[in-house]
């Protein structure tokens, strides 16, 4: 069997074609090199999967190797993959989930925790399980003496609940929502957490639902609310309910994607904004000398620092990455974490990202005041951002070498997740920043502009892309 192995284990997790590139077999070494570099025998490991057609016959395979090598598999079953951290860091207990997130019905992957939900990176614990599975595959998975035991757990109620405790809607104004669970998790999640089939009291939220039918095919739109053809029906279906505001999740609904009352969609910097400044008040309530730390990665917008920092909490600077703001978070006790990609990350929440949550917290604030959510989403979202755009580029060092020339003299420059080249000053009150990162995985250059002004946007944007698609 010919597997590449570098294309299959990601730096964050696991990510393959259902059958070419992952197989049965695959996960189930994977599932017996996890169990063996957690040193887990004879400890509890979780599996949940999502709703892909292929996800309950990979959690299988996964509960068999591990129970081979000794540890006793908790089955969550169906469940979102911030469902899955919820059940790692209430058990304190590693886990697998089996999801491919927003990727199409083709793929499947495995997203992994160490106990009390803590993240898996290549650097943390992947690599060494990618090795170790490949060696089990070469020769067998040799079953231990005491093999683990297998038992089905039941999360979903202890999760809503959770999460209801850690933020209060119960006295916002009455909101229209509509949801767009796009076929995905959110379809199973969101009625527990928003509604009441968890039997929880009934809040002031009436939720038109857009595709809460679990299907791993997704006949409608693919579960990616990151790109901006997955967000025309909920877009439509805002406006044509007269709703107050919209949420669309991705697949494994751990991402949220935040949509105004005109259809409009609201940037992820001003979610992580508006989520920071409650996280700090909530802080300072309970712990009035606390010193304070807030994260966010280098892509959000200048506006996210500025409300950290206004609000008497100290802003950190990070790289892109899941398993590595997870690190972050432990490491300097950051109350909440926000990426330009719609991830937001928790203390309260074992440190994990949970777009469930941060979806409460925006309707929490929206909901207690009574502008419209384009006028209060405005106030965080003051300058102006190219988005992400990527290029294919042959040789990517020479293009971040023209881009270093041409602005040289014009900008600083910081080696920090690629390049980032802060303007000089110049106009009073005009200022400019990019960054440009290579793709982990693709000769992909992707581009990252922020001004003050749009104009000044266009202008670098066009100017730094025409650098970087020049032909060598």
């Amino acid at each position: 069997m010919s597997i590449d192995w570098d294309s299959l284990v990601k730096t964050y997790d696991v990510r393959g074609l259902v059958g070419i590139s992952l197989t049965t077999e695959i996960v189930s070494a994977l599932a017996a090199g996890f169990v063996d570099e957690l040193e887990a025998a004879g400890q509890d490991v979780i599996v949940g999967h999502d709703m892909r057609d292929s996800s309950p016959e990979f959690a299988k395979a996964f509960a068999d190797g591990a129970r081979a090598r000794g540890a006793n598999v908790v089955s969550i079953g169906l469940c979102s993959t911030d469902e899955s951290y919820f059940a790692s860091g209430s058990l304190n207990a590693p886990a697998a989930m089996f999801t491919a997130s927003h990727n199409p019905a083709t793929y499947n992957g495995i997203k992994f925790s160490r106990a009390g939900a803590r993240g898996v990176s290549m650097d943390t614990g992947l690599g060494a399980i990618r090795d170790r599975a490949k060696k089990y595959l070469e020769t067998s998975i040799g079953q231990v003496t005491q093999p683990g035991s297998f038992r089905e757990l039941d999360v979903l109620s202890a999760y809503a609940k959770y999460l209801r405790d850690l933020v209060d809607l119960s006295s916002i104004r009455k909101l229209k929502v509509v949801v767009d669970a796009g076929n995905g998790m959110g379809g199973l999640t969101v009625p527990a957490v928003l509604g009441e089939s968890a039997n929880l009291s009934q809040l002031p939220l009436e939720i038109i639902p857009m595709y809460f039918e679990l299907d791993g095919s997704f006949p409608n739109h693919e579960a990616n609310p990151l790109d901006p053809k997955n967000l025309v029906d909920i877009q439509k279906a805002v406006v044509e309910h007269n709703a107050d505001i919209g949420l669309a999740f991705d697949g494994d609904a751990d991402r949220c994607f935040v949509v105004d009352e005109n259809g409009n969609p609201v940037n992820p910097s001003a979610i992580a904004a508006i989520v920071a400044r409650r996280e700090i008040a909530r802080e300072r309530a309970s712990n009035p000398d606390a010193q304070i730390t807030v994260l966010h990665n280098l892509l959000t917008s200048r506006i996210v620092q500025e409300v950290i920092a206004l609000d008497g909490a100290r802003p950190v600077r990070t790289k892109v990455g899941h398993s590595l703001i997870k690190d972050e978070m432990a490491r300097t006790n950051a109350i909440f974490g926000g990426e330009h990609s719609a991830h937001y990350y928790f203390r309260d929440f074992w440190g994990a990202d949970n777009g469930m949550l941060a979806a409460m917290h925006v309707l929490a604030e929206f909901g207690s005041q009574a502008k419209p959510l384009s006028a209060f989403a405005k106030e965080y979202d003051p300058y102006n951002l190219s988005g992400e755009i990527n290029s294919t580029v042959s040789d990517v060092p020479a293009a971040k070498e023209r881009i270093r020339t041409a602005f040289a003299g014009r900008a600083d420059f910081e080696e920090f997740d690629g390049i980032t080249a802060q303007g000089k000053p110049a106009d009073a009150g005009s200022w400019w920043w990019f960054n440009v990162r290579s793709s982990n995985t693709e000769p992909l250059l992707r581009l990252n502009v922020e001004a003050s002004n749009q104009a000044l946007m266009i202008q670098i944007r066009d100017e730094v892309l025409k650098l970087i698609q020049q032909k060598a």
